[in-house]
């Protein structure tokens, strides 16, 4: 039974793995559609949603499954949990990464009101974020779920720095770049939201592999 369990945790493993990966690259590819204005791209991650929507779904239900036929106990039922936890937050990274493509939509027939310099930053920071914490997840590893968690105040500040051009230096100046501005800042939003839900599935890594709670105790990481 143990022999057969242990596989259906690899297996499970090799799920969250390929969710992640689509996820991962829906954001890059989010935000190589927002550089382009490229309908194409926004549209093809539109699309591709209900293929995340579906990955979530299977893996939850093979999680409870898996709590049905090997009842698992202690660090087995908080890791099958925790599985499902983390593909809930995956899949709204996912939504998040719809956002942007929607946002890129709203732009696609106007130029860019200026160069994108601090969104990429975010967007590769974000990136980073969910590859990292997927690993710390697989590996058990607390020290890069730890790191995950360090870079969200990065987020933050790359979020403020295009806040407060956008709103500075254009809205405030010209009316006219509204239209234009907002979806921006909607980016930024979105992104630094999946910086926010990266730091979620750590935390939950954290209280995985050792039972220990850092959600709201900034002074546990130090």
């Amino acid at each position: 039974m143990t022999r057969y369990f242990d596989e259906e945790l690899l297996e499970l493993n090799k799920k969250i793995l390929e969710m992640s990966a689509v996820v991962e690259n829906s954001i890059g590819l989010s935000v190589r559609a927002l550089r382009e204005l490229s309908r194409e791209k926004a549209e093809a991650i539109v699309k591709d949603d209900d293929r995340i929507d579906a990955m979530e779904l299977e893996i939850e239900e093979k999680c409870l499954n898996l709590i049905a036929l090997y009842q698992p106990a202690a660090a087995d039922l908080r890791f099958v949990v925790m599985s499902m936890k983390i593909t809930t937050d995956l899949e709204r990274i996912a939504d998040l990464a719809v956002d942007i493509s929607q946002r890129v939509l709203e732009l696609a027939d106007q130029p860019l009101l200026k160069p994108l310099i601090d969104i990429p930053k975010l967007a590769t920071l974000a990136q980073n974020m969910v590859r990292d914490v997927i690993n710390s997840f697989i590996n058990k590893d607390t020290e890069l779920a730890r790191s995950v968690i360090l870079r969200d105040n990065e987020a933050d500040e790359l979020r403020n720095l295009v806040q407060s051009e956008l709103i500075n230096d254009y809205m405030k100046k010209d009316a006219t770049t509204v239209p234009r501005a907002i979806p921006l800042l909607l980016v930024a939003r979105h992104l630094e939201r999946i910086c926010d839900h990266a730091t979620n599935i750590a935390e939950d890594v954290i209280y995985m592999v050792k039972g220990e709670v850092v959600k709201h105790r900034p002074e546990s990481l130090r």
